[in-house]
């Protein structure tokens, strides 16, 4: 279905996300765990999906998502953060889903978002 970015710190949250990602159809997915590294991986490998937290050890992201965004277009993003207040600055268009993630939901809204090819 499409090539899913995955911005999380913490390495069992990112494990667990990348398994709903890949059910609800994702077919490859990278994992990064800050800003930097979030705006390089979109640099080698376009994501169409972007699932992130807000707050990370290095930078935000909320401001990786930016920088993606200027530089290669429109992208759906999911926020999955214990933090949605702090989502700033927070693209209009993305979906902010509340840690304990919930699996129901965050499979139906990538599945609601994810380009159809």
């Amino acid at each position: 279905m499409c090539h899913v970015l995955i911005i999380e710190d913490d390495w069992l949250i990112a494990d667990y996300v990348e398994q709903l990602a890949r059910d609800a159809g994702a077919t490859s997915i990278e994992i990064v765990d800050c800003e930097r590294d979030a705006v390089q991986a979109a640099a080698g490998h376009r994501p169409e999906m972007i699932l992130s937290d807000v707050n990370l050890q290095a930078g935000t992201g909320p401001l990786a998502v930016q920088l993606i965004q200027e530089n290669w277009g429109p992208i759906p993003v999911i926020f999955i953060t214990a933090t949605p207040q702090e989502c700033v600055p927070c693209d209009a268009q993305a979906v902010i889903l509340t840690k304990r993630v919930n699996p129901q939901a965050l499979t139906e809204t990538f599945r609601r978002l994810a380009p159809t090819a």
